[in-house]
C-alpha cells in the first residue's frame, strides 16, 4: 500500500486507467496489468480482464520472457565486481569448447557477438529444452552469422551461454544463484523460474475472430537464463527501484549506471542495447529497461530516470497491445502530470580551494565554456552558448578528473599549472582551454599571432 503523500493525484490515476483499458481492448488481450514506480516506490497499479469479476493484481504472475536477460546480466556483473571476471575475457578463458569462445563476455551482454538470433529447429519458445540438453543443441552448427565484435544482432542462445558461465563460476545452477543472489536480497519472492499460483494462463488470440486458444507452457532448460523467468508487477516494480538506485547487497548503482550506457546499436531503427538493458528514445524520452515475449505472454519494464518514473506492463496473450509503447506512455503521462519535485538545493560541505580556482569561464579557442563545481564533488564544462560538447568529470583523486558522458566520456581534464603554481590552462585530451581566447602567452596549440586580435582594414 502507498502512503497518501505517495499517491497520485485522480486525475493522473484516471489517465493511466484509460491508457491501459486502451490497450486491453485494442490489443484484444485476455487481461493485462501494469504499476508505476515513482520514488523507488509502486504508487499506482491498475488491470484490464476480459473475465468479469477476474482482474489480476498486482500478485499475479505473468511469464515475463526476454526481461530474464536482465536478471542474467546482474548475475554476470556480480561477477566482475568481484573480480571472477573481466568483461573483456574471451568466453573460452571461462568456459572452453563452446565454438565461439573469442567472442568475450561484453560481446554476449551486449549482443555483439556475432551469434545467430535463435537456436536450431524447432522453435525452442514452443518446445521442451530437454530436445536441447546441451549448449551444443543451442548454438547449432552455424553459431556465428556475424564477425564477432562488428555489430548488433540480438541473440538468445549468447545469453544461454552467459547463464552456462554463471554456472560454471557458482558451481550451482543459475536458477539457483538467481534466488540466492538477487531475487532473496531484493525481496522478489514472487518471481521464479517455474509458475505458482496465482498466476495467469498464457492465450494465443485468433487474429480475425474474438476467439482464443491455450499457449504450450515449455521448461526452456539451458535457454532459461534469456527467457524462462516468471514475475508480478509488484516483485518488477522492486526490480525497476534496484536498476534505478542499485543495491550493494546486490550491485552497485555505479554497475547498473554501467548496464544502462549503450555498448551495441541498431542504427537504423535507433534501438541501443547496453549489458542486459534496451535504450530507447519515445516522445523525447530516454527509457531504459527490457521487454520481453513468450508464446502467450507480452511484458515490459521501462524507466525514465531523469524523472524518476518506471512502469510495468504484463499481458497474457501472444500478441496483442505493444508493451514497450504502453509502458513508456505510462511514464509520459505520470512525468508529464507530475514532474518530478527536485531535492532542495545543498551547498558543498567542504570546497577544495585548488578546485574552486578552477571554476569559471574558459576557452576553447573562441568557443566559450562555463567550469562548474557541484555538491555532488563532480565539475561540469558547459558550452556558454548552448551549442557544443558537455559533460560531468569525475575526481581522480591525483588532481585530475575524467569525463562521465558524452564525447569526454573517459577523457582526462589535466589542470596545468606554471612554475608560480598558479593555473595555466586547462588540457582535456589535448585540447587547450584557456581563460581568454586565443590566449597572448598562453599554451596553444600552434601559437597565437603575435600582432594580436585586429579589425579588418
Amino acid at each position: 500500500m502507498t502512503t497518501p503523500q505517495e499517491e497520485l493525484l485522480p486525475g493522473t490515476r484516471r489517465a493511466l486507467l484509460h491508457r491501459i483499458a486502451v490497450a486491453q481492448t485494442e490489443g484484444r488481450a485476455p487481461s493485462l496489468v501494469a504499476t508505476v514506480v515513482r520514488g523507488g516506490k509502486a504508487v499506482w497499479t491498475g488491470a484490464r480482464t476480459s473475465v468479469e469479476g477476474h482482474a489480476p493484481d498486482e500478485n499475479v504472475q505473468y511469464r515475463i520472457g526476454s526481461i530474464t536477460k536482465t536478471f542474467t546480466a546482474v548475475l554476470v556483473l556480480r561477477l566482475r565486481d568481484e573480480r571472477a571476471l573481466d568483461l573483456s575475457d574471451p568466453l573460452d578463458k571461462h568456459l572452453p569448447g563452446t565454438g565461439v569462445g573469442q567472442a568475450t563476455i561484453a560481446d554476449l551482454l551486449a549482443h555483439s557477438g556475432g551469434l545467430a538470433a535463435e537456436t536450431p529447429a524447432p522453435w525452442w519458445e514452443r518446445t521442451s529444452g530437454a530436445l536441447r540438453p546441451g549448449l551444443a543443441d543451442v548454438l547449432g552448427e552455424r553459431p556465428l552469422v556475424h564477425p564477432v565484435g562488428r555489430r548488433f544482432h540480438y541473440s538468445n542462445p549468447g545469453y544461454a551461454l552467459l547463464g552456462a558461465l554463471v554456472e560454471k563460476l557458482r558451481d550451482a545452477r543459475w536458477e539457483d544463484v538467481l534466488r540466492r543472489e538477487v531475487l532473496e536480497p531484493l525481496g522478489l519472492h514472487r518471481t521464479s523460474a517455474h509458475p505458482q499460483a496465482p498466476h495467469a494462463g498464457g492465450w494465443a488470440v485468433h487474429p480475425w475472430a474474438d476467439v482464443m486458444l491455450p499457449e504450450p507452457l515449455e521448461d526452456l532448460g539451458v535457454m532459461a537464463p534469456a527467457g524462462q523467468l516468471w514475475s508480478t508487477t509488484s516483485d518488477l516494480a522492486r526490480f525497476a527501484a534496484f536498476l534505478t538506485e542499485g543495491d550493494d547487497r546486490v550491485l552497485s548503482a555505479e554497475s547498473l549506471r554501467e548496464m544502462r550506457t549503450p555498448a551495441a546499436a541498431d542504427v537504423a531503427s535507433g534501438y541501443a542495447y547496453g549489458l542486459g538493458m534496451e535504450l530507447r528514445h519515445q516522445n523525447g524520452r530516454a527509457l531504459v529497461g527490457h521487454t520481453g515475449s513468450l508464446p502467450g505472454f507480452l511484458a515490459c519494464l521501462t524507466i525514465g530516470v531523469a524523472d524518476d518514473v518506471s512502469a510495468v506492463v504484463l499481458a497474457n496473450c501472444t500478441s496483442g497491445p505493444a508493451p514497450f509503447t504502453v509502458a513508456a506512455d505510462l511514464v509520459r503521462i505520470v512525468a508529464e502530470a507530475e514532474p518530478r519535485i527536485p531535492a532542495p538545493w545543498q551547498p558543498l560541505r567542504e570546497a577544495d580551494p585548488a578546485v574552486l580556482e578552477l571554476v569559471g569561464q574558459w576557452y576553447w579557442g573562441t568557443y566559450a565554456f562555463a567550469l562548474r563545481l557541484s555538491a555532488d564533488g563532480l565539475v561540469s564544462l558547459e558550452p556558454l552558448s548552448g551549442n557544443g560538447r558537455r559533460s560531468r568529470f569525475r575526481p581522480k583523486g591525483d588532481g585530475t578528473w575524467v569525463g562521465l558522458e558524452g564525447y569526454y566520456a573517459g577523457e582526462l581534464l589535466k589542470p596545468v599549472r606554471r612554475p608560480d603554481g598558479a593555473v595555466s590552462h586547462l588540457d582535456l585530451g589535448s585540447f587547450v582551454f584557456t581563460r581568454q581566447p586565443h590566449e597572448e602567452g598562453g599554451s596553444v596549440p600552434g601559437g597565437v599571432d603575435p600582432e594580436g586580435w585586429r579589425g579588418i582594414g
